[in-house]
C-alpha cells in the first residue's frame, strides 16, 4: 500500500481543488457575462476594481491585461524613456526588467538579501550610483515581492525619496501580504499585480491590476490600456496599449477573491509545516520581521554538496514536482547581459540561482500529502 501511495503524482499547484471548492459561483459568475455579453467594460470589471481597491486599502485599482502589462503600464504612464534608469533586482522573473526595457528605458540590475530573496538596499544604492556614472537618470526602483513576502518598503522608499525616484512594487506574487500591518498595495506610487493562473489569487487566462492612491496616474492607467485615448476614443492623447482585462476573467476573479482570505490562511498553514519538517536540514524560506507572505512559491536552498538536479530527480521518481525560480538571474540571461549591473556585482543573486527549488505549495495542501513530501525530501538530501 506505501508503494502504491508513494507512486501517485502530486500536483505543485492544485487548481483543480479550487475549481471544485468554488463549483456552481464560477458556473453562474461566467454564465452572468454570457447572458449579458459585454466581453470587455462589464459591470463585473468595475465590480471587481472596487473590491481589489477595498482588500488591499488603496483608492484605486485598475485591471489590465497581464502583470507584465501592468508595470509597463505605470512606466508609460509616467513617461519613462530612453536616457531614464530603473533599478531592478536580478533574481526575479524577467518581466520585471523586460517593463522597463520596452520603454527604451535602462534596467539596472541589483541585488537581493540572501534571507528574503528580495532587494537589497545596500546594493540599490550602489546600482544608482552606477546609473549616475553611465549618464542615465534614476526615475525608478522596482522592488519584488518575490515568492510571496514582502520586500522592505520603508528602506526602498527612503532610498527612493533621497532620490527623486518614484516607487513602483512589483506585487505579482505577493498580493495578499502585509508589510507592518498594511496589505501591499498601498506602498509607493503604485503597486502592479498579476492574475496569472498560478498565482495565489490567478483568474483562468492572463490577467494583472495596478493600485494606487494618486487619481492622476489612475486616470492616465485607464487610457494607457485602451490605445491612449482621451475624451473620444478615436482622439488619442497618448501612446498606449490593448491592455484591457476581459470581463469574464473579472467574474471569476470576484468569486475567487471571496475565499481569498481563507486560502491566505491555508497557505501559511501549509508553509509552516514545511518549515518544521525541514528546518533542520534544508535552508527554509524566511519572513522578515513585520512580514506575512502568501507562499506563491515554498523556496528552499539546498545544502552544499546537494546536487540540485539528482535532488530534483529524486523527488520526481515519487511523484513530487519541483520547480527552479530562477537558474538565470536576469543580468545573467541573453536578452539582459546588455545592461549594467550594480558596481561590486550580484553575488547572492548568482548563489540563488545555483542553489533554490521550490516545493509543492497551494492553498488545498492536506498534512498527509504534505508529510510525504518532506520524507522523501528528508531521504533525498540525507542520501
Amino acid at each position: 500500500m506505501n508503494q502504491h501511495l508513494r507512486q501517485q503524482p502530486i500536483p505543485f499547484i492544485d487548481t483543480a481543488a479550487q475549481r471544485q471548492r468554488l463549483g456552481k459561483s464560477l458556473d453562474d459568475a461566467v454564465a452572468r457575462v454570457l447572458a449579458h455579453c459585454q466581453f470587455l467594460g462589464g459591470p463585473e470589471i468595475i465590480q471587481l476594481e472596487a473590491e481589489l481597491a477595498a482588500f488591499c486599502g488603496a483608492k484605486y485599482a485598475v485591471s489590465c491585461s497581464s502583470g507584465t502589462d501592468a508595470l509597463l503600464m505605470v512606466l508609460m504612464a509616467q513617461g519613462i524613456g530612453p536616457g531614464d534608469a530603473v533599478l531592478c533586482p536580478s533574481f526575479t522573473f524577467c518581466a520585471t526588467g523586460e517593463a522597463v526595457a520596452l520603454t527604451g528605458a535602462t534596467p539596472v540590475f541589483v541585488d537581493v538579501l540572501e534571507e528574503t530573496f528580495n532587494i537589497d538596499p545596500a546594493s540599490l544604492r550602489r546600482g544608482i550610483a552606477t546609473a549616475r556614472r553611465l549618464g542615465l537618470k534614476p526615475k525608478a526602483v522596482i522592488p519584488v515581492d518575490l515568492f510571496g513576502q514582502s520586500a522592505d518598503h520603508d528602506s526602498v522608499a527612503a532610498i527612493a525619496a533621497d532620490e527623486g525616484m518614484f516607487v513602483l512594487d512589483d506585487a505579482a506574487q505577493g498580493f495578499g501580504a502585509s508589510y507592518k500591518g498594511r496589505r501591499i498595495g498601498t506602498f509607493g506610487l503604485a503597486t502592479a499585480t498579476s492574475f496569472y493562473p498560478a498565482k495565489p489569487l490567478g483568474c483562468f487566462g492572463d490577467g494583472g491590476a495596478i493600485l494606487t492612491d494618486d487619481a492622476g496616474l489612475a486616470e492616465r492607467l485607464r487610457s494607457v490600456r485602451a490605445h491612449g485615448g482621451g475624451t473620444d476614443r478615436y482622439d488619442n492623447v497618448r501612446l498606449g496599449l490593448t491592455a484591457r482585462l476581459d470581463t469574464i476573467q473579472a467574474a471569476i476573479l470576484i468569486e475567487k477573491l471571496r475565499i481569498f482570505e481563507d486560502e491566505i490562511a491555508a497557505r501559511d498553514v501549509a508553509a509552516a509545516r514545511y518549515t518544521k519538517g525541514l528546518a533542520d536540514v534544508v535552508n527554509v524560506p524566511r519572513l522578515a520581521d513585520g512580514c506575512t507572505s502568501v507562499w506563491a512559491q515554498y523556496t528552499i536552498r539546498l545544502p552544499r554538496g546537494v546536487g540540485r538536479d539528482d535532488f530534483a530527480a529524486a523527488l520526481k521518481a515519487q511523484g513530487i514536482p519541483t520547480a527552479i525560480y530562477y537558474p538565470k538571474s536576469m543580468h545573467q540571461q541573453t536578452a539582459y547581459r546588455i545592461f549594467p549591473s550594480a558596481d561590486g556585482g550580484l553575488p547572492v543573486s548568482e548563489q540563488l540561482s545555483s542553489d533554490v527549488i521550490s516545493l509543492p505549495m497551494h492553498a488545498y495542501l492536506d498534512e498527509a500529502t504534505q508529510a510525504r513530501i518532506i520524507d522523501v525530501v528528508r531521504g533525498a538530501v540525507q542520501a
